[in-house]
């Protein structure tokens, strides 16, 4: 059995919630240029993966499972955001960015700009993969 991986600092992980009210909440206090960005990225991820948890701490989104612990976790700056996949280094074809531990991401400043069928098997395959428990 492989040994769950740790988180990637030694802050406690957030406490899941199987309500989607907290990322409603957390998408609604974005950047308005970016709210159709996190909107559509959620749509994809809760059509995606089924049995999913919530999470938001640290001001970030997190998607998880439960037998997989959180293994996406979005992050919106002021100009673009970061899909981050936990354990994106074990895909694969992992996301091009983050070269140290075991997550890797991608950057989106404009949803026209993205390839949706490529993010799709990303989470796909975070549902397959430990994440951060």
């Amino acid at each position: 059995m492989e040994k769950a991986r740790k988180g990637q600092s030694t802050r406690k992980p957030p406490d899941p919630s199987e309500s989607h009210d907290v990322i409603d909440a957390w998408i609604r206090s974005q950047m308005p240029d970016l709210q159709p960005i996190v909107e559509r990225l959620d749509a994809l991820i809760r059509d995606t993966l089924s049995s999913l948890q919530y999470a938001v701490k640290w001001k970030k989104a997190y998607y998880g499972l439960p037998d997989q612990g959180w293994v996406i976790e979005v992050v919106a700056y002021d100009v673009s955001v970061n899909i981050v996949f936990l354990g994106g280094a074990d895909f694969d074809s992992p996301p091009p960015l983050g070269d140290s531990g075991r997550s890797r991401y991608v950057k989106v400043k404009a949803w026209d700009d993205v390839d949706e069928a490529q993010v799709r098997r990303w989470v796909k395959d975070a549902g397959s993969v430990a994440g951060w428990v």
